[in-house]
């Protein structure tokens, strides 16, 4: 079965760094579109940054936060630099693609991030 795993959340101090992985399985990786979202309380949830072939990301994280992915792995990663408590929020992996009229998407658990001091 689909399955979506995230690893790599914590508590980190204003200006550190954390690198998020999501370990996927269950469906053809490298056809998707994977991504990373986030919601902190209060919020909804929202698209931190994408990727297939090229990278997208929000406005906030841009020059701070890198996605990239491993095909053979069946890996993406989030790496998070300069952390601000503003980015803290739970963080889910996510697969997403669209075949014709059918639409895919995929979420993990999620991790928890917390940027505080």
């Amino acid at each position: 079965q689909v399955q979506l795993v995230e690893t790599g959340g914590g508590l980190v101090q204003p200006g550190g760094s954390l690198r998020l992985s999501c370990a996927a399985s269950g469906f053809t990786f490298r056809l998707f579109r994977m991504g990373w979202y986030r919601q902190a309380p209060g919020n909804e949830r929202e698209l931190v940054a994408d990727i297939f072939s090229l990278s997208n990301y929000a406005n906030s994280v841009k020059g701070r936060f890198t996605i990239s992915r491993d095909n053979a792995k069946n890996m993406v990663y989030l790496q998070m630099n300069s952390l601000k408590p503003e980015d803290t929020a739970v963080y889910y992996c996510n697969a997403h693609r669209t075949s014709g009229s059918m639409r895919y998407d995929y979420w993990g658990q999620g991790t928890q991030v917390t940027v505080s001091s």
